[in-house]
């Protein structure tokens, strides 16, 4: 694992974070990103890791929302998902940016990440930013709100 060097690769046109290609992963502190380093890799996965503190998600990650919103609001996710990644890492939170190999699956990098309390994780595909570890909705809990509203900003600063 190195340390996260934040650099025009990772950004979109309008330079916000959008590393395509990889997954971003938050942890409750240093000690648990190490361990899913070592988790993902123990299970076989080929793609470059790199850690980001919080102070390093706070001046660099967060700084690439510059004026992105302004005049209007975003079409895409990408600084929703900017803003909840400075929520969780100004309360201390750790990243783990996980490049994703040809050969790599998502489902392993999840069952990699997860059981080493991972938070949040962000899967950046050309043009689609997953969510990964947002629970699915349960058909029980889909009837029950089957007439609310749906928006694909539910959990973010949009929906505010």
């Amino acid at each position: 694992m190195k340390p996260l060097v934040l650099d025009s690769s990772m950004t979109n046109m309008s330079g916000t974070f959008y590393p395509t290609g990889h997954v971003f992963a938050l942890f409750p502190d240093e000690d648990c990103v190490r361990q899913a380093d070592a988790r993902l890799h123990n299970a076989g996965h080929s793609g470059i890791t790199a850690y980001a503190g919080p102070d390093v998600i706070l001046q660099d990650i967060v700084h690439t929302l510059g004026n992105a919103d302004a005049p209007l609001p975003s079409v895409g996710a990408e600084g929703d998902m900017v803003r909840r990644m400075a929520d969780l890492a100004g309360s201390g939170h750790h990243g783990l940016l996980i490049a994703m190999g040809d050969k790599d699956e998502i489902e392993n990098v999840v069952s990699a990440i997860t059981p080493e309390c991972a938070v949040a994780a962000f899967y950046y595909r050309t043009f689609i930013i997953e969510d990964l570890l947002t629970p699915p909705l349960t058909p029980a809990a889909a009837a029950v709100d089957a007439d609310a509203p749906q928006s694909v900003v539910v959990g973010t600063h949009a929906d505010r």
